[in-house]
């Protein structure tokens, strides 16, 4: 007797194939894929007719920034209603633990919380926490260069010293030696930018004993983004470490354009290193209200602001319009505060996103009042807007990036495909009717088209209600990724 059987369905397999057939799941593991036509050796405790929707692997998400929402809000209802079985977090160099706070988060860790939610001052601690809190999907964590320099600098606008590096690489050991991924860093924020390259290197060259990743949020995403990616792959090159690039871009007006001459840079990279990228299916960002992007040249809207929070959903021009102030005297005054940037073109945004290299990853921001809609609609605006509307890629090819792509970037060898031995991670849904409903005046909305979630072969999620059973888990590093990096990676011809 099998505990699940879903029958006549489209399946999607994460590698970029699909088939029409039906998957059998005992003791929350995939134990029997069988094509149409064919028949199962037992019957199941629940027997589903798909009635011809798809069938694919729970989506991963690969870049996000739940860390402390996992466990303070284990329902996790905005990844879960879009398909989302399996969160990355610790991403941009900030992470939940290992963590010990002499004060406030520095920014950009306050996007993760209150300095009452950093309560794991060993990654082992915040592991426990997670398998406590049993959150709805699973959890994989990085480990952020930015919480480990507050941890033991003393002031964050400086390069670290030798002895600070050291106890920095101790820790991180720590960590990988407790199931942690990899490193993040997050260089363009203000309280890594002051680091040297040589610093970084010295960190990442931990993850070579451990088979660890190492992703970053770039110096610069700006002009110098070249640079800064080269900055990327000599880090990767040195600690032998694979390299993610977050959410790829090209910021700032004076940027726009460029996605024709760094995805051949990130392609030559890759040739010689294990190199990609993720990004989130939008042309605006999200992240803390920062100085140096303040601009006239595109919107900027602020999603919060701690000395002003009544102007939060406004434009910054209207803001300062109001205020009879420049943008930039009206962001010191907003300060600490969010923003929303629309410094992106649609163009690029589709020609990175449709690279065989992209993942797929969200970046919300699940502690921001008024968050940016990919926190919600990321993976279903690639399913039904970018796959079936715009046609930037076949079905199939926009599961691979958020599936056996991405199981296989983070070393999550029983995750990520339909096939016999997988965890089942499941996700069903309507190809014709998927679509993104939150928006960025109402962000707060679950998709359409999703018809039933399970994690671990638990039913999670079914017609826009979660079922109430959580069934996911703390996920440790299971393999070197060096061995699993590009196993899935296929050339493709573009649209």
């Amino acid at each position: 007797m099998y505990d699940l059987i879903i029958r006549n369905a489209r399946i999607l397999d994460g590698d970029g194939g699909e088939f029409a057939g039906g998957v059998a799941v005992r003791d929350g593991r995939i134990v029997a894929v069988v094509p149409q036509g064919g028949e199962f050796d037992a019957g199941a405790k629940d027997d589903i007719d798909a009635g011809g929707l798809a069938l694919a692997p729970g989506f991963i998400d690969v870049h996000t920034h739940d860390d402390t929402n996992v466990i303070r809000q284990p329902e996790m209802l905005p990844k879960l209603s879009q398909g989302v079985t399996t969160v990355v977090v610790g991403n941009c160099g900030i992470s939940a633990s290992p963590v010990r706070l002499k004060g406030d988060p520095p920014d950009p860790m306050n996007l993760l919380g209150e300095a009452a939610h950093f309560a794991y001052p060993h990654f082992a601690d915040y592991r426990n926490a997670v398998d406590a809190a049993q959150p709805a999907v699973n959890v994989a964590a990085l480990v952020g260069h930015t919480a480990l320099r507050q941890n033991h600098m003393d002031r964050l606008d400086r390069e670290a010293s030798s002895d600070e590096i050291a106890a920095m690489r101790a820790e991180l050991d720590d960590a990988l030696r407790h199931g942690a991924l990899g490193l993040s860093t997050g260089l363009a924020y203000a309280s890594a930018f002051s680091c040297s390259t040589d610093e970084v290197k010295q960190l990442a060259e931990v993850l070579d004993a451990h088979g660890g990743v190492y992703t970053t949020h770039l110096r610069t995403e700006f002009d110098g983004i070249i640079g800064a990616l080269d900055e990327a792959f000599e880090i990767g090159r040195h600690a032998r470490s694979p390299v993610v690039v977050s959410h790829l871009k090209c910021a700032g007006a004076g940027n726009w354009g460029r996605s024709r001459e760094i995805i051949p840079h990130l392609e030559k990279a890759a040739q010689g290193h294990p190199v990609g990228c993720d990004c989130y299916p939008y042309s605006a960002s999200s992240s803390t209200l920062d100085l140096k992007q303040v601009t006239d040249e595109f919107d900027i809207l602020i999603t919060w602001s701690t000395p002003h929070p009544e102007e939060a959903g406004r434009k910054l021009a209207d803001i300062a319009a109001g205020w009879g102030v420049s943008l930039l005297d009206t962001a010191r005054r907003l300060q600490p505060a969010g923003a929303v940037y629309h410094g992106m073109q649609e163009s690029d945004v589709q020609h990175i996103l449709s690279n065989p290299l992209t993942m797929v990853g969200s970046d919300g921001l699940p502690n921001d009042p008024l968050p940016h809609p990919r926190l919600w609609g990321a993976f279903p605006r690639v399913l039904g807007h970018y796959s079936r509307d715009v046609g930037l890629f076949p079905l199939a090819e926009a599961v691979r990036k958020m599936t056996g792509l991405s199981a296989d970037r983070f070393g999550l060898t029983d995750r990520g495909r339909i096939r016999a031995g997988a965890c089942a991670d499941l996700v069903l849904f309507d190809p014709a009717s998927i679509r993104d409903v939150a928006s960025f005046s109402e962000p707060q909305q679950a998709a359409d088209g999703i018809h039933g979630v399970w994690v671990n072969g638990v039913l999670s999620y079914r017609e826009k209600t979660p079922t109430g059973v959580r069934a996911g888990r703390f996920l440790p590093r299971q393999t070197d990724v060096r061995t699993t990096f590009n196993s899935s990676s296929h050339p493709q011809q573009e649209h």
